[in-house]
């Protein structure tokens, strides 16, 4: 699904929130300025939509793109025939991952239903704590690391979680690099006739 935040468009299909995280680099930097962080923060569901997000600064747009390349690092290793996440970026999301990201609870909405909402402001360090936790569940799960694709798209090199049945899935988006994929082979196919 993508979240079309004008004029901030932002994709959330890699499964997991650690590695839409990852996306946020194709096809170019889109978390360039603080507001995309805000959308890209809202849209991934690491707060409940409507949560004030007006204190994060440049200093967690630094924060979120540092983690970004730790994840990367490790996440890259994890999809290269015995290839071995170590070192600095290891220890760095451990050590991110430590500490406690703001606590959700259920509230009364204005409509009546449960809606969720957190307990405090979230500050930079919770939420880069619970991006972390995302990374680290993934890297130690054996049966999603075997999930992990690399999309076939031209050009492309997000990451996803593919948990289609038979695990066939080629693309990171159907829509978007698939539908690409699709269009170029119809043009391979009917070029012979129209010449």
């Amino acid at each position: 699904m993508a979240l079309g935040t004008a004029p901030y468009e932002l994709r959330f299909d890699a499964g997991r929130i650690c590695l839409d995280l990852l996306a946020t680099t194709h096809p170019g930097e889109r978390l360039d300025s603080v507001e995309p962080l805000r959308a890209w923060i809202t849209g991934s569901g690491l707060v409940p939509r409507g949560t004030p997000l007006a204190h994060a600064d440049a200093s967690w747009l630094l924060a979120f793109r540092e983690l970004r390349g730790h994840i990367a690092s490790l996440v890259r290793a994890c999809l290269v025939p015995e290839g071995r996440p170590h070192g600095p970026a290891l220890a760095r999301v451990n050590d991110i991952a430590r500490a406690a990201p703001p606590a959700p609870r259920a509230v009364t909405g204005e409509d009546g239903a449960l809606v969720r909402e957190l307990a405090a402001s979230p500050e930079c360090a919770g939420l880069l704590a619970a991006v972390a936790r995302d990374a680290v569940d993934l890297l130690t799960d054996p049966a999603a690391r075997a999930a992990l694709r690399q999309c076939e798209g031209d050009n492309c090199p997000i990451v996803y979680l593919d948990t289609s049945r038979g695990r066939r899935r080629r693309w990171c988006s159907s829509e978007v690099c698939g539908n690409r994929e699709r269009v170029a082979r119809h043009r391979r196919r009917t070029a012979p006739a129209r010449a």
